[in-house]
């Protein structure tokens, strides 16, 4: 097990250190988003225009060698643009299908939001099955699948917001924010030195090493006290005043294997309470439903965890 942490540990840096080639500033963010791709979860990606989402996507589709496909999302897209469809061919007069762009490794669905809710769910058995239904013929996804969704948190007008069957199915839902004056001068002298636009990343990784880390995530030790931890901390989120309806235990197991990958990331063979406080946030706070008077409140959510992580006892462990 030892050996296999370490090769964990070596491809989860290596492929860190080849994002932040184009993404300065946001090491824990892109480690999250690793862990996410560790356990096979999904991605949303919530904040303001220009913070480098698509080109984070993209990077991480280079740095480990999948097959990247993006979909713009505005309210006139149609399910068939997102799976495909069968067409006639007139030529032998039969049906051919004309797979959609769901069909990749790595998905980025561009402003989710603006599509309308119809197109939206075209994802939903995509993400949970991993595969697509169509006319009655069930089609198995690439191995691996994830989507990278991103919404904008400021413009409301035509937008449709995610119903929370689908949110549910997102394992981590973060936002990037603004970088330093000192990151955003090194974003602009390396934009300089480099002289285009485009980023050279390498491949440093391969679907088949993504598999077998994978593989690794599922052995690392998770102690009955730290479940009993997870456990308790998604329950406090649903006896809060402020909250129509809490985390589900989607949600207790999306962070208690977050939990196992961030481990993972840091050599170890077992789950500390660190990493479960490390990886709450963005793993539960858009699993969370306010109640009607707390919905205009941005970080509330937010606020509703806090409160459960401090209301929750930290299991405590000896040397042994």
């Amino acid at each position: 097990m030892g050996a296999d942490i370490r090769l964990l540990e070596e491809l989860s840096g290596s492929v860190l250190e080849e994002v932040e080639r184009a993404i300065i500033g946001k090491r824990v963010i892109l480690k999250q988003i690793i862990a996410a791709f560790l356990v096979g979860g999904h991605v949303l990606i919530e904040d303001f225009p220009g913070l480098g989402k698509t080109v984070m996507a993209k990077s991480f589709s280079q740095a480990l060698g999948l097959e990247f496909k993006r979909i713009q999302f505005t309210p006139d897209l149609l399910p068939a643009d997102i799976t495909g469809s069968y067409i006639l061919n007139r030529e032998n007069n039969s049906l051919e299908l004309q797979r959609g762009p769901i069909f990749t490794s790595i998905l980025l669905a561009d402003e989710i939001n603006r599509a309308s809710p119809k197109t939206q769910s075209a994802l939903l058995e995509a993400m949970q099955e991993h595969q697509v239904t169509l006319e009655g013929e069930t089609l198995i996804l690439p191995d691996p699948f994830v989507v990278i969704a991103t919404q904008n948190p400021i413009e409301y007008e035509g937008t449709f917001p995610l119903p929370e069957a689908q949110l549910d199915r997102f394992a981590i839902k973060i936002g990037v924010g603004y970088p330093t004056l000192e990151e955003e001068h090194l974003i602009l002298s390396r934009r300089r030195e480099r002289r285009k636009e485009a980023f050279e990343i390498s491949q440093v990784a391969s679907a088949a090493d993504l598999s077998e880390a994978r593989q690794v995530v599922e052995a690392v030790h998770v102690d009955p006290d730290i479940e009993r931890y997870i456990v308790q901390i998604v329950a406090a989120t649903r006896s809060d005043k402020r909250v129509a309806v809490g985390a589900s235990p989607r949600g207790s197991l999306a962070l208690m294997n977050l939990s196992r990958a961030w481990a993972g990331m840091q050599g170890r063979e077992f789950v500390l309470p660190d990493d479960v406080k490390q990886l709450a946030e963005p793993a539960l706070t858009h699993r969370i439903l306010l109640q009607p008077e707390h919905w205009m409140e941005r970080d509330a959510a937010s606020d509703v965890l806090e409160s459960a992580l401090a209301s929750t006892p930290v299991p405590v462990f000896d040397g042994a």
